[in-house]
């Protein structure tokens, strides 16, 4: 029987994971699973409206999918209804708003929105006007010295905003049937066109036509104006592929070239089948625009299908279930079971970094680059690496403490992952001081790996705390074998931490004219590597024991976090990535809780659950 278990946990976790894979086709008779696949450009990227619709309702709402009564609305849903029918959009409940001061200023109280903190845009309507006041007082502050209401108003204002754009991204939300005002243009627009050229002659015209025209002109220019997606791509053999216009910019422009893409009829027709109740059609025109799109946009058309399967399939949600069950399990096997539980944990864990690992190869073909080119990205690959270099510890010493690091700091680092992408597209374009592949493969790519190595002896010393002061566990075999384990850890993030700082200043050489500035990044990785040496020479000078080896690395961990963010949030330096008042925060949360560990540690030995003729010597 103890045999069997592991297989079945095993079992169990894959069908977990293939449950993640399972195709799901909102929207009824309507293929919005297709819908959400069409390509468009935002942001410099060509995406699938499904990633569009995903990252909006994030920075809106914090949550992929919108609440109607007893039902969830996917996005795409959401999406589709917002810019084909945005009367019922405005309806639901979208926006998150938690500062008592914003619910105020729009004149909202808990017992209006979904679960006390959800709002729709017909509620804020009215006092949009209001907000817009306190954000021209909030925008100049600078961000580190913004008061939570005032950082709060500009969050709902750039909310509003992105939902207001994309209101104008596929038609004109004010027009009762847009196709049909495209019909009417198209038909008229040679005889407005010649009024409107003899009107500017002082030439004998139509007025009415050229009156019309205008109208008609104004009405597309706003849509062009407010509108957020580029959903008009350039014709076949363009010399910029990614010169995309948007709905209204295209229509402006068929004054010069005499005719209307027929792209924009595609986005219109859609819009009208949609509204009308028409699957079929909808459907089928879907259809049409994809084997279109496919002669001169395979590639893009095949990413974006990708990508949307990626969304679906969420393989960093499915990573945090398992890392905290393999957690779980492996804090379990310390006290029944080991052999048996253990086994069951290490197999959690290894599904989890197989998850883990399709969704790093898979956000690397989509970018088609390395790993690292955002925070984003740095904290899934900084939580990677650990995972495995702690499989790689329990293939050697099976005591599942190296599981129970690896689910800790897998969970956390996907945890901190998730709350970057809050803020937008977690594959954007990189900036200016990444964009070198030199760089991403080489300097970043290796010192993340000397961050995750540090983390994870940092993982590790908490671990041997918590062991040693609440649990009888840490008798003194396992204390040997957890700073043995320690000790090979920081060894390997010495390394790593050195040898990616040197090409750090090698590739700022070649980029900048200098090797070393003293940025705060860079002192930030000079000051990994020499904590990571003083851990080193303190444990080959006998300087420590155990506890104070255990204490150095906690250290090492407090200052690779600074190094990994805080940096990036104090507003200056070529590294700098802006300051946000929650990252600061759970930033000093952290090091507070790391100071309060090391303050355990000094606890007397006697006092140590694991005190006794077989407790480890400190």
């Amino acid at each position: 029987m103890k045999h069997i278990i592991p297989l079945l946990v095993l079992a169990l976790g894959v069908l977990y994971l293939a449950s993640s894979l399972r195709p799901h086709h909102p929207g009824g008779k309507f293929n919005l699973s297709a819908f959400g696949e069409l390509p468009v450009l935002l942001n410099g990227r060509i995406k699938p409206l499904d990633t569009v619709a995903r990252t909006s309702l994030l920075q809106m709402q914090e949550s992929q999918t919108v609440r109607t009564g007893d039902t969830k609305l996917e996005p795409i849903e959401w999406l589709t209804l917002l810019v084909f029918e945005p009367a019922k959009a405005d309806a639901l409940k979208t926006f998150k708003i938690v500062n008592p001061e914003v619910l105020a200023l729009m004149h909202l109280t808990t017992d209006d929105g979904a679960a006390g903190k959800r709002f729709s845009f017909d509620q804020l309507r009215d006092h949009v006007d209001d907000l817009e006041k306190q954000v021209q007082l909030a925008g100049p502050v600078e961000a580190k010295k913004r008061s939570a209401f005032q950082s709060s108003v500009l969050q709902l204002y750039g909310n509003i905003t992105t939902y207001h754009q994309l209101r104008y991204s596929l038609q004109d939300p004010d027009s009762p049937d847009f196709l049909a005002d495209i019909t009417h243009f198209a038909k008229t627009f040679d005889a407005g066109v010649a009024a409107v050229r003899a009107q500017v002659d002082g030439k004998p015209h139509d007025k009415t036509a050229a009156d019309a025209i205008i109208a008609q002109a104004r009405r597309f220019q706003a849509t062009g104006d407010f509108g957020m997606l580029l959903v008009v791509p350039p014709p076949a053999g363009a010399p910029d592929p990614l010169v995309w216009k948007k709905i209204g910019e295209s229509l402006i422009g068929s004054f010069d070239d005499g005719q209307i893409d027929p792209t924009v009829l595609v986005w219109a027709g859609l819009g009208h089948t949609w509204s009308k109740g028409q699957p079929d059609q909808f459907n089928e025109l879907v259809g049409l625009y994809r084997e279109r799109l496919a002669k001169d946009y395979g590639t893009a058309l095949r990413k974006t299908d990708i990508e949307t399967r990626f969304n679906a399939a969420a393989p960093f949600y499915t990573s945090m279930a398992l890392y905290v069950a393999a957690f779980l399990l492996a804090v379990i096997s310390w006290l029944r079971w080991p052999g048996v539980i253990g086994r069951c944990a290490v197999y959690l864990l290894s599904l989890a970094a197989f998850s883990t690992t399709i969704g790093l190869i898979t956000r690397m073909w989509l970018e088609s680059r390395p790993p690292v080119t955002n925070l984003y990205s740095s904290a899934v690959f900084i939580g990677w690496i650990a995972v495995l270099l702690c499989l790689a510890l329990e293939f050697f010493y099976r005591n599942a403490i190296a599981t129970a690091a690896a689910g800790l700091v897998g969970f956390c680092t996907l945890l901190i992952a998730h709350h970057l992408s809050l803020s937008g597209d977690t594959l954007e374009m990189m900036r200016a001081v990444l964009d070198s592949n030199f760089w991403l493969a080489t300097h970043v790519t290796v010192v993340t790996i000397g961050y995750s190595a540090t983390f994870v002896a940092a993982a590790l010393a908490i671990i041997y705390i918590v062991l040693g002061v609440f649990t009888p566990v840490l008798n003194e075999s396992a204390a040997k074998k957890l700073t043995g384990m320690i000790y090979g850890i920081v060894c390997f993030a010495t390394l790593f931490s050195l040898v990616g700082t040197i090409l750090g200043g090698i590739w700022a050489d070649q980029s900048w004219g200098r090797f070393w500035g003293w940025d705060p990044k860079e002192n930030g990785a000079l000051m990994i590597v020499l904590w990571n040496a003083i851990i080193l020479h303190c444990r080959w000078g006998g300087l420590v024991k155990q506890r104070g080896l255990v204490n150095l690395a906690i250290v090492g961990g407090i200052i690779t976090s600074w190094s990994w963010f805080g940096t990036n949030l104090l507003g200056v330096g070529l590294h700098s990535y802006g300051f946000t008042e929650n990252g600061a925060l759970v930033l000093g949360a952290f090091m507070i809780s790391q100071l309060i560990l090391i303050g355990l540690s000094f606890i007397p030995k006697a006092k140590w659950r694991s005190s006794g003729p077989q407790s480890p010597k400190a």
